[in-house]
């Protein structure tokens, strides 16, 4: 028996359980990690308030992401022995597995080697942000050197990978922020400008930054009629991409067809798993990121930790928007 976090209805945190559940041996294919931390995300947020893009099976477990060690292999898998310290990445349906738990089968193929010279708790803080934020700024996007990134939502693991990445190439990335609060930690996570949303106009101050240009990228995991002045933001051919719907307006979301014809804009519907799903770009991804990693450029923001029995107060502060990068539970 493990113990394993279910939730058997939609809602807000306190409907999240912790349950005594026979976890079994791996089937073919599969492998069984003993969970040592277990990084959140607020697509798990969504999964459990029924606002996600895929609906739970009641009940349901969840968790895309987390750091532990192998205990045993299901037939077939290959290149990873028991006893390894990995990281589990989100490349399955939470309708299938869930890591939040002390041991969890999950897919071989959703399973990497722990990254060299981090902590358990920042091994659970990697993939998620890195790979989400590699995936559009680099794949998707191809932004270069002293091109300019606007990225909203940028307190978020994600939000401070993408700063990270966008500084390793060259790249100048202007993070957008709603108050002051956090103006100045964005700054010393290495955002060239901050634009504070309540106090400034999101594309009069990139344009003042840019001296008229305007930004070749904005990434931006909120949606809702905010794109408008994202898109005003853009540089002619620039893309606006759109990985999340954390305003909760995505019915909402217009396509700003005058600024669009105008520029040449591109709008882009972007998520995690196109990568992780593709093996050639996954591998690229993940070279990028191991590298980013080693030489320093890349280094997880670990905000605060929960243990296990927490998980109600850990989702709660998840979904309070106070932290600056990632919030991690420990097991």
């Amino acid at each position: 028996m493990t113990r394993v976090v279910r939730f058997h209805e939609y809602g807000g945190p306190e409907v999240l359980r912790i349950e005594e559940l026979e976890v079994g041996e791996p089937a073919a294919g599969e492998l069984r990690v003993r969970i040592e931390a277990i990084g959140l995300n607020r697509a798990e947020a969504g999964f459990r308030s029924g606002h996600y893009i895929e609906k739970a099976k009641l009940p349901a477990r969840l968790g895309y992401e987390a750091a532990g060690v192998v205990e045993a292999l299901g037939s077939g898998v290959s290149g990873i022995e028991v006893g390894e310290a990995v990281c589990v990445i989100p490349g399955f349906s939470m309708n299938s597995y869930g890591v939040y738990a002390e041991r969890a089968i999950v897919p071989a193929a959703a399973v990497v080697r722990r990254p060299a010279g981090l902590t358990t708790v920042e091994a659970a803080a990697v993939w998620m942000p890195y790979l989400t934020a590699y995936g559009a700024l680099i794949d998707a996007v191809g932004v270069g050197k002293a091109e300019v990134v606007v990225i909203t939502a940028a307190s978020s693991s994600v939000g401070l990978a993408a700063i990270q990445i966008a500084n390793s190439i060259g790249a100048v990335p202007i993070a957008v922020t709603r108050t002051r609060a956090k103006r100045g930690a964005l700054l010393a996570a290495g955002a060239a400008h901050v634009v504070v949303s309540a106090d400034q106009d999101i594309a009069d101050e990139v344009m003042r930054l840019t001296e008229g240009r305007g930004a070749r990228m904005a990434f931006d995991p909120v949606g809702g009629p905010g794109v408008v002045a994202l898109a005003s933001a853009l540089a002619p051919r620039g893309t606006l991409v759109l990985y999340g719907n954390l305003g909760g307006e995505a019915d909402q979301t217009p396509f700003p067809f005058g600024l669009a014809v105008g520029r040449g804009l591109s709008l882009r519907g972007y998520l995690v798993f196109e990568v992780i799903h593709d093996p050639a770009r996954r591998a690229r991804a993940e070279s990028f990121i191991r590298e980013g990693l080693q030489t320093g450029a890349l280094k997880p923001t670990v905000d605060r930790t929960f243990p296990l029995d927490d998980i109600v107060a850990a989702h709660r502060y998840l979904e309070g928007n106070q932290q600056l990068g990632k919030v991690v539970v420990t097991v």
